[in-house]
């Protein structure tokens, strides 16, 4: 494609979130001058998600509006705007305001929280992901209600944790027997539940909701449970129904199922942030990666593609943070069952690891306030490094000085 062609291509990004903001901004950035279209669901400013579980639900920030002059960048803003389809033969989408064509098409629309089934119109049952939720959450907190968090994964813990600093009585209702059991296995995460208990919130395991009342929770076994308030925290998926039949071919799990460019199985559309999977060489598994670096990652890759720079094979080292009950606790790397677990110090101190190791190489990290045992893990997983088992479980000797 001419260089002339290339820069008259009208680029449309549906989603407003990290994923397609920084898309937009990577776009200008590699120096691409066409016209660029950012379309949001969203009547807000486009903003960021993390502070919505900290400082904007405990009114410590109005909102998390990313700082970008969209204007200057000459990148076109369409908020409140809702996409209901896409029609690719047409290279149009459709929206509640009309068609919208486009030459490329980013698809940015991350993820949707999977809601409790029977909960929908009961008052006072809540889902933290927008910024509406969490101005609707604030007033909760203030009035140190009685609160009920359905899931201990990061978003309930998160959110239990600023519960409780608000002066809430907190109960977390956890089908599982330990916390955080969709991401880490039980000897990992189970010492995290004495968090809860530390922080003067009620974790109750092995526990599944029967229903909500007003004003109670209904577990299976029959005990009720007072409830100003639910929150609801079991998980999300890709928020991408509105492509049903739009010949965009998705993963079981809901996700796009974009190639290791970020391309779609559709021409001139592409894929990014929480709604894409991507193929990882590193880890031989196709990846779905909820979390905030990978929507900050992926958008370099799909604008390099956009201006035929030829972008080297997006498969990074997934990271993600979570602040909870006092705690920095990060994640690098992705690890399977068969990977081997190594501790590195003791889960009932303040600051310990977590290794997995695969054939003896690097492949996931956990670290609870350890913060260079993280930096110099992401490194050694990024370059493959072989580590001395009884080396790296001594949490005297540095990360890299255990490498074989």
């Amino acid at each position: 494609m001419s260089e002339q062609k290339r820069e008259e291509q009208r680029v449309v990004v549906v989603g407003a979130g990290m994923a397609g903001v920084q898309t937009a901004v990577a776009l200008r950035e590699q120096g691409f001058t066409g016209p660029v279209t950012l379309i949001g669901a969203e009547p807000h400013q486009p903003y960021d998600r993390p502070p919505l579980s900290k400082a904007v639900l405990l009114g410590k920030a109005e909102d998390s509006a990313f700082d970008v002059d969209f204007e200057a960048l000459s990148i076109e803003l369409r908020l409140g705007l809702d996409v209901t389809g896409l029609r690719a033969e047409d290279h149009e989408i459709d929206t509640e305001a009309g068609p919208v064509r486009y030459d490329v098409l980013v698809l940015a629309t991350g993820a949707e929280p999977v809601t409790l089934p029977g909960t929908e119109g009961v008052p006072g049952v809540h889902l933290l992901r927008t910024l509406d939720d969490a101005a609707r959450l604030k007033p909760v907190l203030e009035r140190r209600h009685d609160i009920v968090v359905v899931g201990a994964g990061w978003i309930g813990a998160e959110f239990a944790t600023a519960a409780r600093e608000a002066g809430c009585a907190v109960t977390v209702v956890e089908a599982a027997d330990h916390p955080l059991a969709g991401a880490l296995p039980t000897e990992v995460a189970a010492p995290m539940a004495r968090w809860y208990e530390e922080s003067g919130a009620e974790l109750l395991t092995h526990a599944r909701v029967e229903s909500v009342e007003p004003g109670t929770v209904v577990l299976a076994d029959g005990r009720r449970l007072p409830a100003d308030a639910v929150v609801v925290g079991i998980g999300a998926r890709p928020a991408t129904r509105w492509l049903t039949g739009s010949g965009i071919a998705l993963g079981a799990d809901g996700s796009v199922t974009a190639d290791d460019r970020l391309r779609t199985s559709l021409p001139d559309v592409y894929a990014v942030g929480d709604c894409a999977s991507f193929p990882s060489a590193r880890y031989g598994a196709r990846l779905l990666v909820h979390h905030w670096d990978n929507a900050l990652q992926g958008p370099r890759t799909v604008a390099a593609d956009i201006v035929g720079e030829a972008p080297r094979a997006y498969d990074p080292v997934p990271y993600f943070w979570s602040e909870q009950f006092g705690r920095f606790v990060q994640y690098a790397g992705h690890h399977s069952p068969a990977a081997a677990l190594v501790r590195r110090g003791d889960p009932a101190d303040a600051s310990w690891s977590a290794l997995w190791l695969d054939d003896g190489v690097l492949v996931a990290l956990l670290a609870v306030g350890r913060p260079r045992d993280l930096a110099q893990g992401r490194k050694l997983i990024e370059s493959g490094e072989r580590l001395d088992p009884g080396r790296a479980a001594d949490p005297s000797v540095p990360l890299k000085a255990a490498v074989v």
